[in-house]
């Protein structure tokens, strides 16, 4: 067993690239599903209303909309913050011209990233118009109808470079492991010729895959983190306001199933091919 740890180690260091590049591929993931959510979080609905309305009308309005589940941060906007506004996103004021504001209130609020779609954003704008006070709701229909095009490819590649990178690490882990046992395939025949049982040889061979695969799937997450902590604070600082601890925790506990799973699993196959190999079939 001691001449064996150099097998065992390059198995562990193996294991531990492969659940690396997953990780990489989960931790990617992760990021865009966020940055998806951010992006829908950040549509914005405006609801025209019409000249004249009361106040009190606004007012019911605007709760109607608040206690809808698609609506967040539902603020009434009058006339002269709207041309506030215009002015402040550098257009010029029309004093010169008009005499007086053509820019109309209104009642916005952020689209929750769920509703972000078409279908839902036709029953809403049915739905709102209804009230005599709206004359009219809009939103950035092409950003709704690229962005739900843009999720959609990058959801697809992200589903199949997974799918494909899963395998591979399968295989990978798999042979990697076969590998470091077939330097051990003697001494498993040697113990069975002197009498050992099956689940006595077995078990300090399973028990050690167990081992190796925690030990590989740590390196792989001390390695993710130190990337992680490089791009968040010195290539990409932005990107530190999309992290989800949450599911980072998850991503790693994944990791660590896989790595146990995948070595003992495999350990206890080769083990168990060594011993119902004849000795000449192992030369």
């Amino acid at each position: 067993m001691r001449r064996s740890k150099p097998s065992y180690f390059m198995a562990i260091l193996g294991v531990a690239l492969v659940l690396f590049i997953l990780g990489m591929l989960g931790w990617l993931v992760i990021n865009a599903s966020k940055l998806e959510s951010y992006f829908k979080g950040s549509v914005q609905v405006h609801a025209f209303v019409r000249d004249g309305s009361p106040q009190r009308e606004i007012d019911i309005v605007k709760q109607k909309i608040e206690s809808r589940p698609y609506a967040r941060n539902v603020d009434f906007i009058t006339k002269e913050m709207a041309r506030s506004k215009f002015i402040g996103d550098g257009n010029e004021d029309w004093n010169k011209v008009l005499d007086y504001n053509p820019l109309p209130a209104s009642i916005d609020f952020f689209l929750a990233p769920e509703y972000v779609n078409k279908d839902s954003l036709k029953i809403i704008t049915a739905e709102i118009t209804k009230n005599f006070i709206i004359s009219e709701v809009k939103y950035p229909d092409a950003v709704v109808s690229n962005l739900n095009n843009i999720v959609r490819k990058v959801e697809f590649f992200l589903l199949v470079l997974a799918g494909i990178l899963a395998l591979i690490v399968i295989i990978l882990i798999d042979n990697t492991i076969k590998l470091a046992m077939f330097s051990n395939r003697f001494l498993i025949k040697t113990m069975q010729m002197v009498g050992a049982t099956r689940w006595f040889i077995s078990k300090p061979f399973d028990s050690r895959a167990v081992i190796n695969g925690f030990i590989s799937a740590a390196m792989a997450i001390v390695a993710i983190l130190v990337i992680i902590y490089g791009v968040e604070n010195w290539w990409l600082p932005e990107i530190k306001a999309l992290r989800d601890n949450g599911m980072l925790a998850l991503l790693f506990l994944g990791l660590i199933l896989i790595g146990i799973s995948i070595t003992f699993i495999s350990t206890h196959r080769s083990v168990t091919k060594y011993l119902k190999m004849k000795l000449d079939d192992l030369y």
